[in-house]
């Protein structure tokens, strides 16, 4: 009578436990894949009408003619939220779309997938990395959630040297990626480039279309360094998109600006390849941002309890 009381009250406590608030533990001691790293480039703010929606592709030649025959284009891949910087990372990051301020003064509601990981594996913090050009976009590796705000904290490289130092150029944000690359060897690696969008910003059309070539190169650069380094090799996905896009010609101030519910702004660019993906393959579902972190935390077995996205089981070659 006594052992079953004990069992008994061992099972409520149990049953008690497990209505808490949960962690975001890994799934399986076994993986179902190959991918151990994941890195994702966010390319800021060109339209899909100059990259993979142009007739040519003559702006993105290295995705055109190299990178999609190693992995997947998805020409259906949107923004369904805000279509602005840092509403648009955070969406990435954190698989929730949310109206967020823009200067980088905000941090995100919810965590992101950089901290779900590094929680669920116990790994360094610098396992996990973000480096920006932009500066506000330190704000990716916090959250406003009081359960995990100050842990659980990625390592950042992001503008200058950090919030409040500025911008800096998007070939020094592809020097420090790499360094961090060879150094560091980091599962998790976050990138943004910012060029296309402070060259909108500024009315000027020929520099807008040289940063989105210059980001083409930059990403395929990054996409070569992987598949030479045997660390990376054979173990690594690699996810390209961008944030938003930018007003069609005709609608409002055209490429200069975005932010609104149009065409332009909301439709992207998207590119993945990996051990665990389909190659030369274009596929038509539509998916979204907050569909990215969903993806990863599949591929890496951990749970993103947060996140509103859904696996993108169309990239997959096989599905468990």
């Amino acid at each position: 009578m006594t052992r079953f009381l004990f069992f008994l009250l061992f099972q409520l406590q149990t049953l008690a436990f497990s209505g808490c608030r949960q962690p975001a533990i890994q799934a399986s001691a076994t993986s179902l894949y190959k991918t151990r790293n994941v890195v994702v480039v966010v390319v800021d703010g060109p339209r899909y009408s100059e990259t993979w929606g142009s007739k040519d592709h003559a702006l993105v030649p290295r995705m055109a003619n190299e990178l999609a025959h190693e992995g997947v284009i998805n020409p259906a891949f949107y923004n369904t939220g805000p279509t602005y910087t840092n509403a648009g990372h955070a969406a990435i990051t954190t698989g929730v779309h949310q109206h967020i301020n823009n200067s980088g003064l905000e941090l995100p509601r919810n965590p992101s997938y950089l901290q779900y990981w590094l929680e669920a594996t116990g790994n360094h913090n610098r396992k996990a990395w973000i480096v920006t050009s932009k500066d506000k976009l330190h704000i990716l590796a916090n959250t406003k959630d009081k359960t995990y705000q100050g842990k659980f904290l990625p390592a950042t490289n992001c503008g200058i040297n950090g919030p409040n130092t500025g911008y800096r150029q998007d070939s020094v944000t592809l020097r420090v990626a790499k360094n961090v690359l060879q150094t560091e060897k980091p599962n998790l690696l976050f990138i943004n480039f910012k060029e296309p969008d402070s060259r909108g910003h500024s009315n000027d059309w020929e520099g807008y279309l040289r940063a989105i070539k210059a980001c083409d190169e930059y990403v395929f650069q990054l996409w070569k360094f992987l598949q030479e380094d045997e660390y990376y090799r054979g173990t690594t996905t690699f996810i390209v998109t961008n944030d938003h896009g930018r007003h069609l010609d005709g609608h409002d101030d055209g490429f200069v600006s975005h932010g609104d519910n149009c065409e332009g702004c909301r439709h992207l660019n998207f590119y993945a390849s990996g051990p665990d993906f389909k190659t030369n393959v274009i596929i038509g579902k539509k998916y979204n941002q907050t569909d990215i972190p969903a993806t990863i935390a599949e591929l890496l077995h951990f749970r993103m309890p947060t996140g509103k996205g859904d696996v993108m089981w169309e990239l997959f070659s096989s599905k468990p």
